[in-house]
């Protein structure tokens, strides 16, 4: 399906105001007609302008105004004759019908035409509207950049962790055509696809970094991470994406993590797990700092002879040492009056 768009149809102005100028002819002609002017040609104008009174609403069923950012896609007698993108004044053929089965759709955070949003992902609207111009408002199509916020998901990771994330997808419709035709809803199919594709992508990467992973597909292990590489996973899932909608005549402009946490199930272990590993980092840390400290000491001792100590004393040395600069609390010091020896 080839989008086609309808150019030079920006005469809605002037079809109005022909349409108000006959009602006004046809209100005189039925005036003169029937008092003014006997006889046949009286007659003959009469009739005229009661048919025109009569239908001469007719061509005001072809009068569209379109907004910036908007669009209408057009069929006439089920066949697609065009769509009108720019914003004016148009007037097309009285029996042409506009298209949109996205219409009584709204995806959460989306700017629609109508401005309405939802609470949820996708909430399908089923009251019934009447052939209105709040009905023509539903059926425009809107060409600005919208949000979709999808609902958190719960997905394993590579190793099997379940995980909650959310994404934020920035999008627009760029072919109308494809958009109507080639799809049943593009709102639904989208949100749909952000899912799908959501998926494939956060069961490639560990939640953090993990040993042995490859998250690139190369054949070698890597540091990737759904935590550390946020900017990486983001732009995968935003082509991942623009893969499957390609063909609905959307475009993927941005998609983000909105939303990372490990699933409640399993998030109090982890917890446990990343503060047991902070903490012996911390106490190696400690340990590595301590050693030093004590190999500096015995060194300026034995530099500026200051005393000379045995084996055993500097062992006794360096336990004491090590206790008092790798404990978690102040050392209480014990005064020794006597000799050491």
């Amino acid at each position: 399906m080839k989008e086609i768009v309808l150019q030079n149809k920006k005469n809605g102005m002037a079809v109005l105001l022909v349409t108000v100028v006959l009602y006004l002819l046809a209100v005189a002609g039925c005036v003169g007609g029937g008092m003014l002017l006997p006889g046949a040609f009286g007659v003959v104008l009469l009739v005229v302008s009661i048919l025109w009174l009569s239908l001469g609403w007719i061509p005001l069923l072809g009068l569209k105004v379109l907004r910036p950012q908007e669009a209408l896609v057009l069929t006439l007698f089920g066949k697609y004759i065009g769509t009108l993108k720019s914003e004016g004044f148009y007037f097309v053929t009285p029996f042409c019908s506009s298209v949109n089965p996205a219409a009584k759709t709204k995806l959460s955070q989306s700017g629609d035409v109508d401005g309405g949003s939802a609470k949820t992902s996708v909430i399908f609207n089923t009251a019934a509207v009447s052939a209105t111009g709040a009905e023509l408002a539903n059926r425009k199509i809107s060409l600005k950049i919208m949000t979709l916020n999808n609902s958190r998901q719960k997905i394993n990771d590579c190793l099997g962790n379940p995980v909650e994330i959310g994404i934020a997808v920035m999008w627009r419709v760029v072919d109308t055509a494809k958009a109507v035709f080639c799809v049943d809803n593009f709102k639904e199919y989208l949100s749909l696809q952000c899912d799908s594709a959501l998926r494939n992508i956060v069961r490639i990467y560990p939640y953090d970094i993990a040993p042995g992973v490859d998250t690139t597909g190369d054949g070698v292990a890597d540091e990737g991470s759904l935590r550390g590489s946020s900017e990486i996973v983001a732009a995968r899932i935003r082509d991942e994406i623009q893969q499957k909608v390609a063909e609905a005549g959307l475009e993927i402009i941005e998609a983000r993590i909105t939303y990372l946490a490990y699933a409640p199930e399993i998030a109090a272990v982890m917890l446990q797990r990343q503060q047991a590993s902070a903490i012996i980092d911390a106490r190696k840390m400690i340990v590595d700092g301590a050693v030093g400290m004590v190999e500096m000491a015995l060194e300026r001792l034995g530099e500026n002879q200051v005393v000379e100590l045995d084996e055993e004393r500097k062992a006794a040395m360096v336990s004491n040492l090590l206790v008092v600069l790798c404990g978690n609390h102040d050392a209480q010091p014990i005064v020794n009056s006597g000799s050491l020896y």
